[in-house]
């Protein structure tokens, strides 16, 4: 046997080991833990890029753990009603729960500007604030408090600002208006005037239909075309000032994420990243369809004028100091927030092609 043969043989022979071994230890990893977690869902799990990421988290992460890893979604209302997601998983009545945390903002300020919060930033510079900046370590320690381990799992692009009656000429429309509107965006109608109220997403149509409420948003194009939103009213206003992008996270109960062994707490925190892509991909997908329909169907999508969203950032930008100025942990991600909109503009202003060259006739 020449030396060259028996190299090749002795390559061969530590590869086939190091396979082997490659196995049996991602078998040992794979069968030493058995996750089995009920996930209550603030929303329906048939909405595009909002929560479809959490079906295709738990069907990842099943079939890559080989059946060992399982998270058994339920409908909002199904276990609990969505508003209580966060209370659910702090005690831990249930171990994880899927949600929008800006649903919590009555208990801490700062979540909305997780949730998505107004002339705020777009998905790709808030990926980076949140993964290489201070966006992820600071929602740590906003949940520290309760006992909840966060994980961003979703992430879409901008909402519409809403189904109004009428068209929306100036400030001046908002008053007297009672609205169903979300985040820091209802507290900036409030001060226009409005009377902004808090409903989920499956009581919109019937609100609407018998006139509880005049105007409402709720998220973008497509998803309001499966809610029935544009049955009702015709008058869609673009763009979403009140929420440039908008974001969903898998809350777990901190005890039982300790309890996790590390290898399953990676696989769970890399499967929610690569939902939240999956998540973005599927949203932007589907949002030129629904507004083409739109179209057809004679829904007016109306865009603000550039004055108008001028005013409304202004006061934005006071509803936001008068927060910051009574809540600490607010003014800490607020500030952060801003500072990296502030470092990030030279490459968003100067690295991308102004909006109109993707012309639309």
């Amino acid at each position: 046997m020449s030396l060259k043969q028996s190299i090749s043989r002795i390559s061969c022979g530590m590869t086939a080991a190091a396979l082997i071994t490659g196995a049996t230890m991602a078998t040992n990893v794979t069968a030493a833990e058995k996750i089995r977690w009920q996930v209550p869902l603030a929303f329906p799990s048939h909405l595009i890029g909002l929560t479809t990421p959490v079906k295709y988290l738990s069907e990842t992460l099943k079939d890559v753990s080989g059946g060992d890893v399982q998270l058994r979604y339920y409908e909002p209302g199904e276990l609990i009603p969505a508003f209580e997601i966060m209370d659910a998983v702090s005690t831990g009545k249930y171990p994880a729960g899927y949600t929008w945390v800006g649903y919590d903002q009555g208990t801490i300020p700062s979540l909305p500007l997780y949730s998505g919060a107004p002339f705020n930033m777009e998905p790709p510079a808030y990926l980076a604030w949140y993964y290489e900046g201070e966006g992820k370590q600071l929602l740590q320690e906003i949940y520290d408090e309760r006992n909840i381990h966060p994980m961003l799992c979703s992430v879409i692009g901008p909402e519409g600002a809403g189904w109004f009656a009428k068209p929306i000429e100036g400030l001046d429309d908002f008053d007297g208006l009672r609205i169903r509107f979300a985040g820091i965006g209802g507290k900036v109608l409030e001060k226009l005037g409005a009377s902004v109220t808090m409903l989920p997403a499956g009581e919109l149509y019937q609100a609407l239909e018998r006139g509880t409420i005049d105007a409402t948003e709720f998220s973008q194009p497509a998803i309001d075309k499966m809610l029935g939103l544009d049955q009702i009213i015709k008058n869609y206003i673009m763009p979403g000032w009140h929420q440039t992008l908008t974001t969903s996270h898998l809350l777990v109960n901190k005890d039982v994420w300790n309890k996790l062994q590390p290898q399953s707490r990676a696989l769970i925190e890399m499967g929610c990243e690569a939902a939240t892509m999956k998540g973005f991909a599927q949203s932007e997908y589907a949002q030129p369809t629904a507004l083409r329909e739109y179209e057809e169907e004679g829904v007016n999508a109306q865009t603000l004028p550039e004055p108008v969203l001028r005013e409304l950032q202004t006061v934005t930008n006071e509803v936001l100091d008068e927060i910051a100025a009574e809540d600490p942990m607010f003014k800490r991600v607020l500030t952060s927030q801003r500072d990296f909109m502030e470092h990030h503009s030279i490459w968003h202003s100067k690295g991308y092609l102004p909006r109109d060259f993707y012309q639309y006739d």
